[in-house]
């Protein structure tokens, strides 16, 4: 079993469901050939070369192409690139995906997993140290996810791409490297909501 840091371990988490999901694709700022701010997504375009793409700095756009790859049927995981950035997309993600489900009488979901570093403790300065997440955790459809260990780490994010619904996944930029810890290969899950 390696020892990873949660940045290594969502990597692998992301990895091994794209290896098993044909409909996991990864989009963002930076994403793809540099691997993301903070590496999380690093050699996946390699492998993934049509299911990882980088994207423009909207993040409106993200997020509503997100949605509209989630209600054709794939299985999208937008990165925004700081939480603090996330403001441009909130209606897109308040509004409409995480009101889809309820908006068309169940006859549509949006099985999107939102990624995106939050938090203090970097020396990010004020544009980058903000902890947003109350604002997510008030709106009805919406999961939201914060893993505290590498091994959560994988095995949240996991069920969080598997979820049928939108989820944040908000990751730590503070727990990125600060420890490691044993994680297992192969699929590791954490239910959501256990």
């Amino acid at each position: 079993m390696p020892a990873m840091t949660m940045v290594q371990a969502i990597n692998n988490a992301l990895r091994e469901e794209m290896r098993r999901d044909d409909r996991v694709i990864v989009l963002g700022e930076d994403v793809g050939r540099n691997g993301g701010v903070f590496r999380c997504t690093e050699g996946l375009l390699d492998e993934f070369p049509e299911r990882v793409f980088d994207t423009p700095l909207a993040e409106g756009g993200i997020i509503g192409t997100a949605i509209g790859m989630a209600l054709y049927g794939l299985r999208p995981v937008p990165e925004i690139q700081f939480m603090d950035f996330i403001y441009p997309a909130f209606d897109q993600i308040v509004s409409e995906a995480a009101k889809m489900r309820y908006r068309s009488g169940g006859q549509f979901t949006v099985p999107m997993t939102i990624r995106t570093p939050f938090g203090g403790g970097i020396r990010g300065g004020h544009y980058h140290s903000q902890s947003s997440e109350a604002y997510f955790c008030h709106t009805p459809g919406l999961k939201v996810v914060v893993p505290s260990t590498p091994k959560e780490a994988k095995g949240l994010l996991t069920a969080s791409i598997r979820d049928p619904d939108p989820v944040m996944f908000l990751e730590p930029k503070k727990l990125y490297r600060s420890s490691r810890e044993e994680v297992p290969e192969g699929e590791v899950l954490v239910p959501l909501g256990e």
